[in-house]
């Protein structure tokens, strides 16, 4: 009788550790307690804008995405904005969104990512089925580009059509930041490492926060889908939204990939709002 009570008592304890490795991500708040899905929609329910930050190849976190969308859809109405699209595209996003371009002709006509099937297809979908906007929000490659290389004074030499795709000009900008630093810093031995660096980050923050702010409408939720390091620390797409407009209540979310997802650390759970850790091993999109 005993044999067989230490038996199922074993059986018991190996599943129950198979189930927590099983486990493929865990959420937590910015106090670094552990909270559901749900109780995490609930929450946003209160913002009028949320910055989900991704890493744009985790496949859990871009079904945590349609998921968290379908959610907050039942009690609010959702604007949608994404980095995965620049703002000269957006005639093509509206007319795919309205009917009028096929999937074929819409992959044609915009420069839509290697992954935009598989992981961001299904948020513009859903968003197409419930008659939602979808904003492209991110400045287009080439302007950002031409910053690095060139500087500042090349964007101020445009012409106003295609000022009209960048933030205002000048725009704010402070390298003391720490996102800024960092990259400075992470780059101080290679080509990269100039001034202009970070500042082609800033102005791809710059613009993405600026077309949230042109687009936000009161009594709605805005959903802005953004690499993580766009808006950890509320710093990035942030700290531009703040600048703009500083009366938007924004909650941020951060991914983070680790061997073990039931711990956080005390740096780790100041990135956002809400951290969603997803096991290093989950399957990559590309």
């Amino acid at each position: 009788m005993m044999k067989k009570l230490f038996t199922f008592m074993l059986l018991l304890a190996t599943t129950s550790i198979f189930a927590q490795e099983l486990k493929p991500y865990q959420i937590y708040n910015s106090k670094g307690k552990k909270i559901t899905f749900e109780k995490m929609v609930k929450e946003l329910q209160k913002s009028d804008l949320i910055l989900f930050g991704e890493f744009h190849d985790n496949s859990i976190v871009h079904w945590l995405q349609l998921k968290t969308i379908k959610a907050l859809a039942e009690n609010k109405p959702l604007i949608l904005g994404m980095e995965m699209f620049e703002r000269d595209n957006q005639v093509y996003l509206n007319d795919y969104l309205n009917g009028k371009l096929s999937d074929e002709d819409f992959g044609k006509s915009a420069r839509l990512w290697n992954n935009y099937k598989t992981d961001y297809k299904p948020l513009v979908d859903f968003a197409k089925e419930n008659k939602m906007e979808v904003i492209a929000t991110n400045v287009p490659r080439k302007f950002a580009s031409l910053l690095y290389k060139e500087g500042e004074e090349a964007l101020l030499a445009l012409n106003d059509e295609d000022k009209q795709w960048i933030a205002p000009l000048p725009f704010p900008y402070d390298a003391s930041l720490p996102a800024y630093v960092k990259m400075m810093d992470m780059f101080k031995d290679s080509d990269h490492a100039n001034p202009n660096f970070p500042k082609a980050q800033a102005i791809k923050d710059a613009t993405m926060a600026y077309s949230i702010v042109q687009n936000f409408k009161p009594n709605n939720l805005f959903v802005h889908f953004n690499g993580a390091y766009h808006s950890n620390d509320y710093e990035g797409i942030f700290w531009y939204v703040n600048k703009y407009n500083s009366d938007i209540k924004m909650t941020t979310i951060s991914v983070l990939q680790k061997a073990n997802i039931n711990e956080i650390s005390l740096t780790e759970k100041q990135l956002a709002d809400y951290i969603i850790i997803v096991d290093e091993d989950m399957t990559k999109t590309f």
